[in-house]
């Protein structure tokens, strides 16, 4: 056995026990501390580069589409369009300070960060009790409001099963939810439920949650799922992935085994269609003209029937290669579709030797043979692939690399992915794309973010270290050139693992990243100040 190999046993043998004796906990406390760092931090550089200078990236944001918050703060891919982009500035790194919050006893990793009109924070965070839905406030990341929205299938067989990699590589139980227009949550919870959830201040001055609406789906899915009560089940259990809006106002939702479906929250109508032999691990992406959503297999175009009845535009195939890479959940594309303007969609696929970027044109009269623009080849020959959504903006794209990340296993004892980020850019005339740069940095499993209003785009990287420190960093490119600018230390150790979740920028100049510890914020030296004398604004406003 390598040492690679023995290390990873160790790590799995430590999470198995971990996992295996809070089972019988029955209840998790709450914590108000910080995610402990491991030993080592003070082994690494803390921050390194120099702080930047905002340069807004000129461009047409995406259209503000009319059932979500605004652009930037409603879900993990921060507008319909699933652009990745934050219209507002993120930490230009002027003596950037580092808080965090421990979410629970085991695990507590906050995924999907989203914003209401009063600046709170709202997310939902996972633990070995469960997924729930949370209200912090944005400066102090103490839990306002809490909801509890149930253990997912995957959860229980891992426990009972010792399979721990079912945990890692299901999407389902609410992380990809949406803040609407009203402020109000809509997720899909692991009991296939579509929640819509308001949240309200009561007279004691106090939050709570409150449920609106619930639109039960298990008449339409496989619901012999796995319960504490019944972990051996003998039918089948297809969760809820991801639900979205489209511009009529019905939400969107699909599963993991290819059903996709709408409700229509005036009539509680559902309907739903299924994709035969494929499946839908990504969210998906809506815009006025339609929701473009990617299987293992092919890329579709859809719009409802006037009954509600998803109806597939058109349906384009690509290279899914020959099995699930390290670094992929799935054997397909890893990446939510991103819609650029009125033109275009772009995804990766799952090439065997190198992935592509692919960019199609989107409209429903184009021809099949026409519709691809360009298919760009990208990173190292033998290790490639993507999970994450790219960043999309103007005629501008940015994939990152994360071969060799399986779960937070992958990167102990001082280990890292190869790595890599690019820069792809669509020709002004739609003839090809062309590669504008490349940077070396690592960034294993963070879905990416640009911040329009100063030019930066923002990774959470890690590098190979060979005392076996694991040290996360919040790293800073230009947009421009691709150049590091600057990086900061968040903590050490597999609690700041983000495993797949996403740089959020907030409405305040804050950074956030989800990790297996709970929540992480990296603020400007001023922000924080302004932020101490301003107080606490997610409890009072």
């Amino acid at each position: 056995m390598s040492l690679g190999t023995r290390a990873r046993s160790l790590t799995c043998a430590v999470i198995a026990c971990a996992l295996a004796g809070s089972v019988a906990l029955t209840a998790v406390p709450s914590y108000a501390d910080p995610i402990p760092r491991a030993p080592g931090h003070r082994l690494v550089d803390d921050y390194t580069g120099s702080p930047a200078t905002a340069r807004p990236v000129p461009g047409d944001a995406p259209d503000q589409h009319p059932y979500l918050a605004p652009n930037g703060r409603s879900g993990m891919h921060a507008d319909g369009a699933g652009s990745g982009t934050h219209p507002y500035s993120g930490p230009l790194g002027r003596s950037p300070d580092v808080t965090s919050e421990r979410m629970a006893a085991l695990g507590g990793e906050c995924v999907t960060a989203t914003f209401d009109s009063g600046g709170r924070l709202l997310t939902v965070c996972g633990s070995i009790k469960g997924f729930s839905l949370k209200l912090l406030d944005p400066r102090t990341l103490e839990t306002l409001a809490e909801y509890d929205l149930g253990q997912r299938p995957s959860t229980v067989e891992a426990i009972s099963r010792l399979d721990y990699a079912r945990i890692f590589k299901d999407t389902s139980g609410g992380a990809y939810f949406y803040l609407d227009n009203e402020d109000r949550v809509v997720l899909g919870n692991p009991r296939q439920h579509i929640l819509r959830i308001a949240h309200e201040r009561k007279p004691d001055g106090t939050w709570r949650f409150r449920v609106e609406d619930d639109w039960d789906l298990t008449d339409r899915l496989p619901h012999d799922c796995a319960t504490w009560a019944r972990p051996y089940p003998k039918g089948e259990c297809d969760p809820v992935t991801s639900v979205m809006p489209d511009w009529e106002g019905r939400i969107w939702w699909v599963t993991r085994q290819g059903r996709i479906g709408t409700v229509d929250p005036r009539t509680d109508t559902v309907r739903s269609v299924r994709l035969k032999g494929e499946e839908i691990q990504n969210s998906f992406s809506v815009t006025e003209d339609g929701v473009s959503i990617v299987s293992d297999h092919a890329l579709y175009h859809f719009r409802a029937d006037e009954d509600g009845t998803p109806r597939a535009l058109w349906r384009q195939t690509y290279d899914r290669g020959t099995g699930t890479k390290p670094g992929s959940l799935s054997q397909g594309s890893g990446t939510t579709p991103d819609l650029l303007g009125d033109d275009y969609v772009a995804i990766t696929d799952n090439a065997d030797d190198r992935m592509h970027v692919l960019v199609y044109r989107r409209g429903s009269d184009v021809p099949d043979a026409e519709r691809l623009v360009c298919k760009v080849p990208v990173f190292g020959s033998g290790a490639s692939t993507t999970d994450n959504s790219l960043i999309s903006y103007g005629n501008s794209l940015i994939v990152e690399n994360n071969y060799g990340y399986e779960n937070p296993t992958s990167l102990t004892f001082g280990r890292s992915v190869v790595g890599g980020i690019t820069r792809i850019d669509i020709r002004a005339d739609g003839s090809g794309c062309d590669t504008v740069w490349e940077s070396k940095e690592r960034s294993p499993s963070t879905v990416p973010k640009l911040s329009t209003a100063n030019g930066l785009v923002y990774l959470y990287t890690k590098e190979p270290n060979r005392l076996g420190v694991d040290a996360w960093y919040l790293t800073a490119l230009d947009f421009r050139t691709g150049r590091t600018q600057w990086k900061k230390l968040t903590g050490t150790g597999a609690l700041y693992d983000s495993n797949w979740a996403p740089v959020t920028i907030g409405p305040d100049g804050t950074a956030y990243v989800g990790v297996l510890g709970g929540l992480v914020a990296v603020r400007d030296e001023s922000d924080e100040e302004d932020g101490r004398r301003n107080s606490v604004v997610g409890s009072r406003s």
